[in-house]
Order: C-alpha cells, then sequence, then structure tokens
C-alpha cells in the first residue's frame, strides 16, 4: 500500500478548526508544513503577524536564520516531503506588551499527536524556543534556554534544542559565541546527511 504524501484529510481538519477564534485578534489562520515522508520537524513555536498575512511559515527573518543555521535553501526548506514546520500554535496569537503572545495552549493538545503520527519517517527535530522544549524535551522543563542548548548532546541526533532564530535573540546569539561555532557546523552536517543535500 502506497501512503499518500501529505495526511490530507487531517490537514484538512487542522486547517478548518476555530477552537482558539474568539481569542484570536487578527482571526484564525493556520500556517504549519507536514508531509508524510518529511525526514526533519522543525518544531517551533508560532507565526509571526508577516507569516500570518502571508500563510508562508517563516517567511521573515527569522526563516532566513534558520535556513543559515541549517545549511539548506528556501527550496529544500520549503518541500514538505523533506521538512515539516509545526508550531506549538498554528495561529498568530496577536502582540503583548513585550513582543508576540504565547501559543495559545489549544492547539498543540488537539492536533500535535494526531500530526506527529502521520509523519513516521521524522529523524531530526529542530526544537526551537522554550514552548516547544517544553513539549518535546519535557526532561529539559524548567531549564534555562541556555543550559539546554548547551546540553544539546543529551538529545543528538535525534533532536536539537535551538534559541528562537529571531533578531530579538541578536544580544544572545552575541553572548553566546559558542552556539554559532559549535552547533550550527555540526547542525548543518546532519541535515545534509538526513536529506542527503
Amino acid at each position: 500500500m502506497t501512503l499518500p504524501t501529505y495526511p490530507t484529510e487531517l490537514l484538512r481538519e487542522v486547517r478548518a478548526c476555530t477552537q482558539c477564534a474568539a481569542h484570536l485578534a487578527d482571526g484564525v489562520r493556520p500556517v504549519l508544513q507536514v508531509g508524510r515522508n518529511a525526514r526533519i520537524l522543525v518544531a517551533g513555536q508560532a507565526p509571526g503577524r508577516k507569516v500570518h498575512v502571508s500563510g508562508v511559515p517563516f517567511d521573515d527573518a527569522r526563516g532566513e536564520r534558520l535556513r543559515t543555521w541549517m545549511g539548506i535553501g528556501a527550496d529544500v526548506f520549503y518541500d514538505a516531503t523533506q521538512v515539516a514546520i509545526l508550531p506549538m500554535g498554528f495561529c498568530y496569537p496577536g502582540t503583548g506588551k513585550s513582543g508576540d503572545l504565547p501559543p495559545r495552549k489549544e492547539c498543540a493538545p488537539l492536533w500535535r499527536a494526531p500530526l506527529l503520527a502521520a509523519m513516521p519517517h521524522i529523524e531530526l527535530v529542530l526544537v526551537i524556543g522554550q514552548y516547544a522544549i517544553n513539549w518535546h524535551l519535557p526532561q529539559c522543563a524548567g531549564q534555562t534556554l541556555t543550559d539546554t542548548v548547551r546540553n544539546w548532546r543529551s538529545h543528538w541526533p535525534r533532536a536539537l534544542p535551538l534559541p528562537h532564530p529571531s533578531p530579538r535573540n541578536n544580544i544572545w546569539l552575541k553572548a553566546n559565541p559558542w552556539f554559532v561555532e559549535e552547533i550550527v557546523p555540526v547542525l548543518q552536517a546532519r541535515v545534509r546527511d538526513v536529506l542527503a543535500v
């Protein structure tokens, strides 16, 4: 039996979800990328405002930095047969006092397990930010982001915790040059190996 490239029925259900509509000032627009044969999962936080408008995951400066860290171009990154992109919250949560609000709490319990089950070939999970870390690496809950990322070998080669690639994290990246010097080259080699690019 040949499995479809995309878990189409499940994806239709996700795109029709209105569970959080009452809490989303900018409206419902689930943004994700899934493919049954994907080998890498990008587990992020939630779409930003620009991504909400475009409907394309990581269609902003964050995405440019993430693709640089991974060592791949947009053509590979947006190929759902190779890379899945599954934020903790699929819709833009809105803006708070100090930036974007956290991902809505309703989203992950509803959709994460069935979507992950529909992608059985994932070999590497890039776990971006504290909300994704708490879900995918629960043993790291309560640790600082810096400690979690510094101890990346504990999860390697199946998963890699990452700081958020947002320009807001420039201060963190400047204070922790070991991340780019030590981890990024290893990540790029692993991506090449997993995707055979």
